[in-house]
């Protein structure tokens, strides 16, 4: 207790103990802290003896004060001191919040590192972009837990693909050949099971590739794993200089912890990069091939599968030339059951067996044969295909052709006049029945004239002015008898745009539509006089 002037009028054993100097008799000013004595010349009305300055001196801590109180410090505790009145005497009550402060400090810190978590985690899986999640994790470490971190994957063919951050917060990809073993607990870290704790590594120690040149001198340096989803994801090697304390517990644990949504977040990523790879290398056989001119013949096609992201679908087509001078070409034009992925799945089956078939290209009806007792031989009478063979063999400028078709729309003819004829063939589908039967028929055409081959997607489109009527083998052949004349790749292009425009943006099923034409005896200047003209004459 204080009186008016600043002297000690009474304190508790627990004052004494804290304070020894505050005996009855003597001056606040001598024997407390300067934070109290100038917080009592501020509550106590004193002109004479007030303090020229009653703001808080260094010593003080006003953050999260309470009216009338104080806070500051007694050796190495913190105490917060709130006056109470009583006459001309203040007392002051002080609690030690030491704990208190310790543990709000601690909450505060924990509060941070979540949502710290949580952002990190959105970064991380905001993307399955392997190459920008390696450059996150490497941020993210070097800015929040370190002063630089390196980001190391398991090897992929004996390099190992690293993402290195520095104070300066650029990333560096590399992919280095080095040895894990000579870096304590990395290589046990890459291997990702059994869960390993995090290894101290002395920084005199490491290789030069680890201790890079961004800090001037390395105090700590610690390894932590990256947990995958069944599978090792990587390492995580935090770095601090030597000015910046060591990894404490909490930090360690902390790193551990966003080292777990790293690592979550790296697997993903990597999952998807090898499925992609896969998916890739699988589709890219199944993908329709490059149309090109067979021996003189103009060929064109288009495609368009019935759903928007994929790239292939049931219906495909496939262009064979002859093996030897003399043979015939071979088309194939085609539409499996069903659409997406288990179509195209079929579909690789089927281009695969007519490839083996291929010396046989000269008889149609034993090519069907063969191709509909592998798909017999297979049980799942639901999967079937439909098809149309076309041979081709050039006759100066004439093209002879022997089309046959198996369950699909025979192939229309577009003469020069405008005419549209339909080809005289017809057959089984093939990979239901056990026998199948077929009609060939011969097509010859002169130059500039078009033998169209297209899939049931283009006639049996639903949409127009409604959106409740096919397309219709009539108005398709109605369109074609403007066409004549048109090179294949125009007509091609006019089918599919029809089509696609009469069902909009409607569902529809896979369309593939392939145009033969009859090479012309003379070309037309190309625009400037340069080169062969576009059109044929």
């Amino acid at each position: 207790m204080v009186d008016t002037a600043g002297v000690i009028t009474q304190a508790n054993d627990a004052a004494l103990r804290l304070l020894p100097g505050a005996v009855p008799g003597a001056a606040l000013a001598d024997s407390a802290p300067a934070w109290l004595s100038h917080a009592h010349a501020a509550t106590t009305p004193l002109p004479d003896a007030a303090l020229p300055d009653a703001a808080l001196p260094d010593g003080a801590l006003p953050d999260g004060a309470l009216p009338g109180g104080v806070r500051g410090s007694i050796g190495a505790a913190t105490f917060e001191a709130r006056p109470v009145r009583d006459g001309d005497v203040i007392a002051w009550w002080l609690a030690d919040t030491t704990e208190l402060d310790r543990a709000t400090q601690a909450l505060h810190l924990e509060r941070e590192r979540t949502s710290f978590l949580d952002k990190a985690s959105s970064e991380l899986l905001s993307s399955l972009n392997l190459d920008r999640c390696l450059e996150v994790t490497a941020r993210l470490a070097a800015r929040h837990l370190a002063d630089a971190a390196l980001v190391i994957l398991p090897p992929y063919r004996r390099r190992h693909p690293i993402a290195y951050c520095g104070p300066d917060g650029v990333v560096v990809r590399e992919e280095l050949a080095v040895d894990p073993e000579a870096v304590p607990g990395l290589a046990e870290a890459l291997q990702g099971y059994p869960p390993q704790p995090s290894r101290w590594i002395d920084p005199a120690a490491a290789p030069a590739w680890l201790a890079r040149d961004g800090l001037d001198e390395i105090g700590s340096m610690v390894v932590t794993a990256l947990p995958g989803h069944g599978v090792p994801a990587g390492a995580l090697v935090l770095l601090r200089g030597s000015g910046q304390a060591c990894f404490s517990d909490g930090e360690e644990v902390f790193a551990r912890l966003f080292a777990a949504r790293a690592g979550a977040a790296v697997s993903a990523a990597r999952l998807y990069a090898e499925q992609a790879d896969i998916t890739e290398t699988l589709m890219r056989e199944l993908l329709p091939p490059r149309v090109r001119s067979l021996h003189g013949v103009e060929v064109a096609a288009r495609y368009r599968p019935s759903e928007h992201t994929a790239r292939v679908g049931g219906d495909f087509y496939d262009l064979h030339p002859p093996t030897e001078p003399g043979q015939e070409s071979l088309v194939v034009l085609g539409d499996v059951a069903g659409k997406g992925l288990e179509a195209a799945v079929l579909t690789g089956k089927i281009r695969h067996t007519l490839q083996a078939l291929l010396p046989m290209a000269g008889d149609h009806q034993r090519v069907l044969e063969l191709l509909n007792g592998v798909l017999v031989k297979g049980g799942d009478r639901s999967r079937f295909v439909t098809l149309v063979l076309a041979s081709i063999q050039r006759a100066g400028n004439r093209v002879l052709l022997r089309v046959t078709s198996a369950g699909h729309a025979p192939p229309l003819v577009v003469r020069g006049d405008g005419r549209v004829d339909v080809a005289s063939t017809k057959g089984t589908l093939i990979g239901m029945l056990e026998r199948v039967t077929s009609v060939t028929d011969t097509v010859v055409l002169e130059p500039g004239e078009t033998c169209l081959l297209y899939t049931d997607g283009i006639t049996e489109a639903m949409g127009g002015p409604l959106g409740d009527e096919m397309f219709g083998d009539e108005r398709l052949q109605e369109e074609l008898r403007q066409c004549g004349g048109m090179p294949p790749e125009a007509i091609t292009e006019r089918v599919e745009m029809l089509s696609s425009q009469w069902v909009g943006g409607g569902d529809h099923d896979d369309m593939a539509v392939i145009a033969i034409t009859a090479p012309r005896g003379a070309h037309l200047s190309a625009v400037g006089g340069h080169g062969r003209g576009r059109f044929t004459a």
